[in-house]
């Protein structure tokens, strides 16, 4: 069942339209801290509603997070699950539920997402990313089971989010569009709505990032996240996520961050720009630069400007390019690609990519993440 969508500002009022008796609030403990969780908490009181509030999540939620959140959601017994916070609180919401509810024999309880960043879309998506730190890995769960019932899109809960988030989240966004137009699954309805988040992303994230308490911008991306997270729970995504979940997952760094510093060389290598010939996924790749305006003679040349100004945003809005700005050691990063590459290769997202890769195409896309290429 498709999730329900509130948006706009002040459309936290959906949750005194809940007919639940008891719920378990899945956030961070900044969330309760900062108070943040006070409007929502008396909101549901005031509807007669009982919260639990559950807030060991962290970044990057972990096999354990989801343990602990599972043990106190079957404690609490709730007919409802609310995740407040980021993609992380989301997605460990997402599984904490789809466990309960294999644990008591497919009970359906409802499962209402406010996100409080503008880049997962995981309040719409049927994918859950939780970590193992036992083996530096990350796993993107897939079931139709862990979509969510609400998903409530208030962007004044994003005015004060900090400026390397709204880029990191940002361009998360972007990469969701990008992977979704040039999917095996894409279609005309994932198209319509990749085609119109990538052109706010675009348009308006630079501003955001200068300017965050323009609500009206703030909207806009809020949205933007959400279209895109509708266009990829179908058609999915590729290696760019395949890759950034290793990667990520082995040297514990932010997803957004790592998406930014890959897709340049994901479209290059995508778009066969090596190559003499013109192929039809430079051609995908010609169409999406036509819909952000960029034209530059022949497919090739119109893909590489692309590229060009993509690297020019990311400048930006201040995010790294290369791995040692990230301050790792360029040889324990040459050590662990064969690992990560044969991680990525068996991620899901790598199924759905353009360009069916082998081991070595994608350690080959590691090593030009090193200054200067290797």
């Amino acid at each position: 069942m498709a999730t329900k969508i509130v948006s706009g500002k002040d459309s936290l009022r959906e949750l005194n339209q809940l007919t639940l008796k008891k719920v378990l609030l899945v956030c961070d403990p900044y969330m309760v801290q900062s108070g943040k969780s006070d409007g929502l908490v008396q909101r549901l009181a005031e509807s007669g509603i009982e919260c639990t509030i559950f807030s060991d999540i962290t970044p990057d939620p972990t096999i354990e997070i989801v343990t602990k959140g599972l043990v106190s959601a079957l404690s609490v017994e709730p007919d409802g699950i609310i995740a407040l916070g980021g993609g992380s609180a989301i997605d460990a919401a997402k599984a904490i539920r789809y466990i309960y509810q294999i644990v008591h024999q497919d009970m359906a309880i409802s499962l209402i997402c406010i996100p409080t960043t503008s880049g997962t879309g995981s309040e719409v998506t049927s994918f859950s990313v939780i970590s193992d730190p036992t083996s530096d890995s990350k796993y993107a769960l897939v079931d139709k089971k862990m979509i969510p019932d609400i998903a409530i899109l208030d962007p004044q809960l994003v005015l004060t989010v900090p400026k390397h988030i709204t880029a990191d989240t940002g361009i998360d966004v972007f990469t969701h569009c990008i992977e979704a137009l040039v999917s095996t699954k894409a279609n005309d309805f994932t198209d319509a709505n990749s085609e119109k988040a990538i052109t706010i992303i675009w348009n308006n994230l630079v501003t955001a990032y200068n300017d965050g308490d323009n609500l009206a911008i703030r909207e806009s991306i809020h949205n933007a996240s959400c279209l895109a997270g509708i266009a990829f729970n179908e058609a999915s995504l590729g290696i760019c996520h395949s890759l950034s979940h290793a990667l990520g997952g082995r040297f514990h760094l932010p997803h957004g961050r790592v998406n930014a510093m890959l897709l340049p060389h994901v479209i290059s290598y995508n778009a066969e720009l090596e190559n003499d010939r013109e192929t039809d996924n430079l051609e995908k790749y010609c169409r999406i630069a036509g819909v952000l305006g960029i034209q530059s003679g022949t497919a090739k040349s119109t893909v590489y400007a692309f590229i060009s100004k993509l690297k020019r945003l990311m400048k930006q809005l201040e995010l790294p390019q290369s791995i040692e700005e990230f301050g790792i050691n360029q040889q324990d990063f040459l050590e662990a690609i064969p690992e990560m590459a044969e991680k990525a290769m068996q991620d899901k997202c790598t199924l759905t990519n353009p360009r069916k890769p082998q081991q070595a195409d994608l350690e080959m896309i590691y090593r030009k993440l090193l200054r200067g290429g290797y």
